[in-house]
């Protein structure tokens, strides 16, 4: 399954667009959220590769053995550190040190509203570009494998569905966009839901 064509001039266009914030409670309204709650900031690398058959973008598979999202499909990115100057700083740190991304492959086109997840981060996605190809290396610790999708695809809001399971008790409604073997769904589709819809609008 492919989309309508969608290069990197039709995104630029699209990121002109207004956005809104999003977050894993859209689909959910009945979901109360604790009030006083303290979100933690952290951002995320939606990060396009150049390709023969069109703009690609890089995605992550969790490690199966970790805490937290294990085997989840995820962009690079984590929490803001001490150490970062900027959330930019931030998504820029983990992709390096999660696949091998260097710095200076790397242009920021534009920083996305929050999305809150249901872990209590306020999650700022950071649209970029890559300058030129790398070799991905996965951080074994976090990352079992790097992959790319089609943005054609992952821009086309047909290819999302809504799906349920049970959350704490209570069923809850989530995004999915499954690509071949990989099952893209809660967070990270609800971002690139969010940057279809620019796209489609």
């Amino acid at each position: 399954m492919m989309g309508r064509p969608v290069d990197l001039n039709i995104l630029r266009a699209a990121l002109e667009r207004p956005a809104t914030p999003s977050s894993d409670y859209d689909l959910n309204p009945d979901i109360a959220l604790p009030e006083g709650r303290k979100l933690r900031p952290a951002a995320v690398l939606i990060a396009i590769a150049d390709a023969p058959g069109g703009a690609e973008v890089i995605l992550t598979k969790r490690a199966s053995h970790l805490k937290h999202h294990p085997g989840q499909i995820a962009f690079p990115g984590g929490k803001l550190d001490d150490g970062d100057a900027d959330l930019v700083s931030a998504a820029l740190r983990e992709a390096e040190e999660e696949i091998g991304l260097p710095r200076d492959l790397v242009s920021v086109l534009e920083l996305m509203p929050i999305h809150e997840t249901v872990t209590s981060y306020e999650v700022t996605p950071v649209i970029a570009v890559l300058n030129g190809d790398f070799d991905p290396v996965p951080e074994l610790g976090e990352v079992a494998e790097i992959f790319r999708v089609p943005l054609a695809f992952l821009m086309d809001p047909s290819a999302y569905r809504v799906e349920r399971r049970r959350w704490r008790g209570v069923w809850r409604q989530f995004y999915v966009v499954p690509y071949g073997p990989y099952y893209i769904w809660g967070a990270t589709a609800r971002m690139l839901k969010s940057l279809a819809d620019r796209v489609e609008s």
